[in-house]
């Protein structure tokens, strides 16, 4: 950051302890140091979207909200951010978010009857949660591994070349350990 570069002064949001959204006194310390760090207060964004994603487990327009005000943006400016990238959430989910490619290489090896038989042994839809909480099942456009289609991301994690079997191994696997 040059010596010319206006860091702007971040906006505390009172905690008023009703139901809206607000970051921990640790958590604006860390978005301070944070925002510091870049040349502009958007370059920030991103990363306090991950934190209040991580702190809340999806971005309500609430929390989008809180971070607009924390930062001195508008609200349009964290909606655009938001709606443009699939890895932030709008909606609550289970503990174990199953995101199935089926953009044209997932597609052809398998995706589709993979997502159909995911969402069958959780007796769930796509885009819903089962009644316990533990899974949510949606479709993703790309994951950018064509060459391991067809591939499923649990919770950031890849696997590739996912076949029926592997997936009910992995279901039952979460189901053991339980929530996160």
């Amino acid at each position: 950051m040059s010596a010319d570069t206006v860091v702007p002064e971040m906006v505390r949001v009172e905690k008023d302890h009703s139901e809206k959204a607000c970051f921990s006194d640790d958590r604006l310390a860390e978005i301070e140091a944070l925002v510091k760090r870049y040349p502009s207060v958007q370059s920030a964004l991103m990363p306090v979207l991950y934190m209040a994603q991580e702190d809340y487990g999806y971005l309500s327009m609430d929390t989008q909200q809180m971070i607009a005000d924390v930062l001195g943006l508008r609200l349009m400016q964290v909606r655009e951010v938001v709606t443009f990238y699939t890895m932030f959430r709008e909606q609550p989910c289970g503990s174990y978010l199953l995101e199935v490619c089926t953009n044209a290489g997932c597609m052809l090896n398998g995706a589709n009857e993979l997502v159909a038989h995911m969402c069958e042994t959780l007796q769930i839809k796509i885009g819903e949660t089962t009644p316990d909480g533990m899974f949510t099942v949606i479709e993703v456009e790309c994951a950018g591994a064509c060459g391991g289609a067809p591939v499923v991301q649990v919770n950031n994690v890849y696997h590739e070349k996912a076949t029926a079997e592997s997936m009910d191994a992995l279901i039952a696997e979460c189901r053991t350990a339980g929530g996160q």
